[in-house]
């Protein structure tokens, strides 16, 4: 069944992390597939800061690759951009597979860069952008 959530502006984009988080479940491995420019990392430091993380701490991991964040519970969350990564053995040498079997939550941007590595259970969310400015998220459940 098709999942929704539509962010009308960017002022309710708290409430929709909220939501998402509320509709995730237990699941821990999200990949946001979008084109550049809709809104990938700020959705993502939306749902962080839903979680408890402070806001200074959440950045774009472009050139890191991983950021690790705390919750307010102190759990951790992982951050990734995948977007300058060119052959998957450079994912795999950040020790890949060790974040995605943490358990922790890890929010992955640029996922189709390797994709072939992605476990099956992964939640892939793609984030539209309307005509409006609107953003829509939408993904597929069991």
């Amino acid at each position: 069944m098709l999942q929704q959530i539509v962010i009308p502006s960017l002022s309710e984009i708290y409430a929709a992390a909220a939501e998402f988080l509320r509709r995730l479940g237990d699941r821990r491995l999200v990949a946001f597939h979008a084109a550049m420019g809709a809104g990938k990392t700020t959705f993502t430091t939306a749902v962080c800061r839903a979680l408890g993380v402070s806001a200074d701490a959440v950045s774009s991991p472009t050139f890191a690759i991983v950021n690790e964040y705390r919750t307010a519970s102190g759990e951790p969350v992982y951050h990734f951009d995948f977007y300058r990564i060119t052959k998957l053995e450079e994912a795999l040498d950040i020790g890949l597979y060790d974040y995605l079997d943490s358990g922790a939550l890890c929010l992955m941007e640029w996922p189709e860069n390797i994709a072939e590595l992605l476990p099956e259970e992964t939640l892939v969310v793609d984030i539209t952008v309307g005509p409006d400015g609107s953003r829509t998220l939408s993904w597929q459940e069991d």
